[in-house]
């Protein structure tokens, strides 16, 4: 008997019903499998994932070193100087028997170098001169001519006593005639210094000079009241 004989369905049996009765089976055997653990085991040996990640992962890149630094080109010998040899020169030999028509030479002594004094340096110019002072003279209330009369003494004054020494800066022009009259020093009286410049006023002097030439200037008048 041949094997598709003896796998082929009975003849009672249709196609459907071969079918259902297949799922009804493999039914049974999953729910037999599952009670006696069967389907346990299998999810046992199942590989965990990270394990499969860590297998069907790609391998990491190789990381090349860089290639050691060529080392530095041998530096040229430096070269040595050539050194040529000069052939010796020739030497002169005296000869003791010279020529009796040589000429002799006579040495004469060099003479001696002249050596200049160096110039004398010049003098300095001497200074200018300084200038003469000037030839100054003061005015004068004394000259004959002038008529000046003397300060006449205060009655009151003398009755009183009162004399005493008064000296005035009196300020005279070119002409001779006084511009302007200060007390230098006073009496002590005021009757008395008042009379000497009431008198002074009206004098006439003889003017200061510069060189001979008139001039303005101050000049000191001493006027004395002494009773007799």
């Amino acid at each position: 008997m041949s094997s598709s004989d003896r796998f082929a369905p009975a003849p009672g049996l249709s196609r459907n019903a071969v079918i259902i009765l297949s799922v009804v089976l493999f039914h049974a055997a999953a729910l037999w499998a599952l009670q006696t653990g069967l389907l346990r085991r299998a999810a046992e040996i199942v590989i965990p994932a990270q394990v499969l990640a860590e297998f069907l992962a790609p391998p990491a890149p190789e990381v090349k070193e860089p290639p050691p630094p060529a080392p530095p080109p041998p530096k040229p010998a430096p070269r040595q100087p050539v050194v040529r040899q000069q052939a010796p020169l020739p030497v002169a030999k005296p000869d003791p028997t010279p020529s009796p028509n040589a000429p002799v030479g006579v040495a004469e002594p060099m003479p001696a170098p002249v050596t200049e004094a160096p110039p004398a340096p010049a003098a300095p110019p001497a200074p200018p001169a300084p200038p003469a002072p000037p030839r100054i003279e003061l005015p004068s209330s004394n000259a004959a001519y002038l008529n000046n009369p003397k300060p006449t003494y205060p009655a009151i004054s003398r009755r009183m006593g009162e004399q005493g020494k008064v000296v005035l800066r009196v300020f005279i022009d070119a002409e001779g005639t006084p511009q302007q009259i200060e007390i230098r020093q006073s009496s002590g009286y005021e009757r008395l210094d008042q009379q000497a410049l009431d008198a002074v006023r009206r004098w006439r002097f003889v003017p200061g000079k510069r060189n001979g030439v008139p001039e303005a200037m101050w000049n000191i008048v001493p006027i004395n009241f002494v009773l007799e």
